[in-house]
């Protein structure tokens, strides 16, 4: 039950059901085929109308947190600043993900639509679109579109992030917008409570506020009518690797892994294993993955959750650990620089995992040592601790093959 949108397909579209596709239109949509399609966009609705739907929805944020959106409306709607921002985050800093960067292109007006209500639900007076490939002629087309229309209650202000892992951090973000390096930092207050200028910020990913803009026209129940009970609605994800269709697919939540291989035309390999939610997911053995539904309850048995929405397939022939080992230096060389567990224990972890993969010496009780140690603000290297302990942990008998002098990629 599950409806797809793939580039590498003809026509764009795959196939259709369970009233899916919600977000992506067949092909990319100007402003006149976007309002034949959704209707004019609801403005001037009372401000806890829509946070309350919101809520009643269930939707959470679709950058990769899967916090409630709900909450973070909240909190910027409850202050009493005179200035409060809003920013679109479309950085999608994620390598391996292209959700966004679709979305942008094909249903931009359906992501500024969401922009436009959430500003009004929490009373903004300011809008920024964050964007990881700067503005793009779709997005230029909209934004000029919906201006001779006079659509939009505030203007929006676009800013290029930098081609970095962590430019798209919210504090990095308001970093970015302020006029200094896209980097985090870790002083509290959250950016909700003083962001942008140190007014009270809200920062939703470009997936999330479609959502929104489809939840303000139908509502809680229609949202909820796809996915499952605990985490209803679609989702965007990217499926990657050993597939023969490799695209982004808009699918019901709960749906389960091996049915969104099947989507992507199955498996071109055999597959192995799987990377689940992207370079700060969670390697999962094939066989114990397929079955689970794609969501953070489904995904547990594993310890994966669907974070940025990315399924990367590798076939059993493939060497986990040097795919790991390429991740992990690609991470490594990611680091803000600001800690030292971040720029010292990561590069060392990469180092050791390279030796590993080339099939030299390593010692892995002094890298399990390091996992446990390297904490640091922004959780980057949290994240690629994680990810690098749960491939040590699926690739076990292969460490045992490079121990030997051996390789599955270099077996007959």
């Amino acid at each position: 039950m599950t409806t797809v949108v793939n580039e590498s397909a003809p026509g764009g579209a795959a196939r259709q059901a369970a009233g899916l596709p919600r977000l992506l239109p067949a092909s990319p949509e100007d402003l006149r085929g976007h309002l034949a399609r959704y209707g004019a966009t609801p403005y001037r609705g009372r401000t806890g109308v829509l946070i309350g739907d919101i809520e009643a929805s269930g939707l959470t944020g679709r950058g990769g947190a899967a916090f409630p959106v709900y909450r973070k409306m909240a909190i910027v709607a409850r202050s009493r600043a005179g200035r409060k921002v809003i920013v679109a985050n479309g950085s999608e800093s994620e390598p391996a993900s292209r959700k966004d960067e679709l979305l942008l292109r094909i249903a931009p007006n359906l992501v500024l639509d969401g922009l436009q209500l959430a500003a009004e639900a929490v009373g903004a007076t300011e809008a920024h679109l964050y964007l990881h490939y700067g503005p793009t002629p779709e997005i230029l087309r909209a934004l000029a579109e919906r201006a001779s229309r006079g659509l939009d209650g505030i203007g929006v202000t676009i800013t290029q992030a930098p081609p970095r892992f962590l430019a798209g951090q919210e504090t990095a973000l308001v970093n970015r917008l302020s006029g200094g390096p896209a980097l985090p930092t870790f002083q509290p207050p959250r950016v909700s409570e003083r962001g942008l200028g140190g007014a009270p910020t809200l920062v939703q990913n470009v997936e999330t506020l479609a959502h929104l803009a489809l939840i303000r026209r139908h509502g809680a129940v229609w949202f909820r009518s796809a996915g499952s009970p605990g985490e209803p609605g679609s989702m965007l994800i990217t499926m990657a690797g050993a597939v023969r269709r490799p695209g982004v697919y808009e699918i019901e939540t709960g749906t389960p892994v091996g049915g969104l291989i099947e989507l992507a035309g199955g498996a071109a390999a055999p597959p192995g294993a799987l990377l689940i939610g992207g370079y700060f997911g969670t390697w999962a053995e094939a066989a114990a993955a397929l079955p689970l539904p794609f969501s953070s309850a489904g995904l547990a048995p594993v310890g994966a959750r669907p974070g940025a929405g990315v399924i990367a397939v590798l076939p059993r022939t493939a060497c986990g650990l040097a795919e790991t080992a390429r991740i992990t230096r690609y991470l490594a060389r990611s680091s803000a620089g600001q800690c030292g567990p971040c720029v010292f224990g990561l590069d060392a972890i990469a180092a050791q995992l390279e030796r590993l993969a080339a099939g030299g010496a390593c010692d892995l009780t002094l890298v399990h040592r390091w996992l446990g140690q390297v904490r640091g603000a922004c959780r980057h290297p949290d994240g690629t601790a994680l990810m690098v302990a749960s491939a040590l942990r699926v690739f076990r008998a292969e460490t045992d093959l490079h121990a030997r002098g051996w390789c599955s990629e270099a077996r007959p």
